[in-house]
């Protein structure tokens, strides 16, 4: 018996029935991802993702004083929303005990891919051992990046390389030796763009020089969101992974 991870480097990359009654991890470090990550660190009760923002504001006002409604398009924050999609935004003074009704242009979209799987947990480079603590014991893994209108992004691709290469090492039980996990072409490209990165990653703050220059990172500096990419690029700020609950379709923390 051997493990398997796969890696999708766009939602449009693999079809929602290959995700069937799998564990899929989603990502989307710049940024919904980190954010929710953020938010439920914060106290969030728990997070809806939607994909429209009609629906979200009708769940919104359906929950009255109970919700906070966050979200954006085009990387900025939604006329009428409460909140954008800055983890700098999501503090427990705005978030605790709330109901974070939540939609962004492709994180969303990434999760919504893969609402045939069996678990779906959300990753980011924030709870990155936390995540890979988590996949230690399962024998099939599917990675999902979201990406960035219908682009690969650099920022999921090295995620997704790392939790392949940190999980493909460890050993579940019930296999009787360490064989090398089977892993699909894009987990292979997703490891070998870590494993550059790392070997080149230095100074003060290597990885956030590194998310600043992709295609992610270059739209958040453009919009004045700097600091976000520094946010996402603290690896292992919190010892959390969250779950989506696909019947409720609401993201909670265990």
């Amino acid at each position: 018996m051997r493990r398997t991870i796969n890696v999708h480097l766009l939602p449009a990359l693999v079809e929602p029935h290959e995700l069937a009654g799998k564990l899929v991890v989603v990502i989307d470090v710049l940024r919904a991802t980190t954010t929710i990550i953020h938010a439920l660190a914060a106290g969030a009760k728990e997070v809806v993702p939607l994909l429209e923002i009609d629906e979200a504001r009708d769940l919104a006002a359906k929950l009255s004083g109970q919700a906070v409604l966050g979200g954006e398009r085009g990387g900025k924050r939604i006329e009428g929303f409460d909140l954008g999609n800055s983890p700098l935004e999501y503090t427990p003074s705005a978030v605790r005990e709330k109901t974070l009704v939540f939609t962004t242009t492709n994180g969303t979209r990434a999760m919504l891919r893969c609402a045939q799987a069996r678990r779906i947990l959300i990753a980011g480079f924030v709870n990155f051992s936390a995540i890979c603590r988590e996949l230690v014991e399962e024998l099939d893994i599917e990675i999902v990046c979201a990406g960035t209108d219908g682009h690969v992004t650099r920022e999921d691709t090295l995620l997704a390389g790392a939790i392949v290469e940190e999980v493909g090492q460890a050993v579940p039980d019930g296999v009787r030796q360490a064989e090398p996990a089977l892993r699909n072409d894009q987990a292979e490209i997703a490891a070998d763009a870590w494993r550059t990165a790392a070997g080149t990653l230095s100074g003060r703050d290597p990885l956030s020089a590194a998310l600043r220059e992709s295609h992610g990172g270059r739209n958040l500096i453009e919009i004045g969101q700097a600091n976000d990419i520094d946010l996402a690029a603290q690896i292992d700020r919190f010892d959390i992974v969250p779950e989506l609950d696909i019947a409720a379709w609401r993201i909670r923390l265990p």
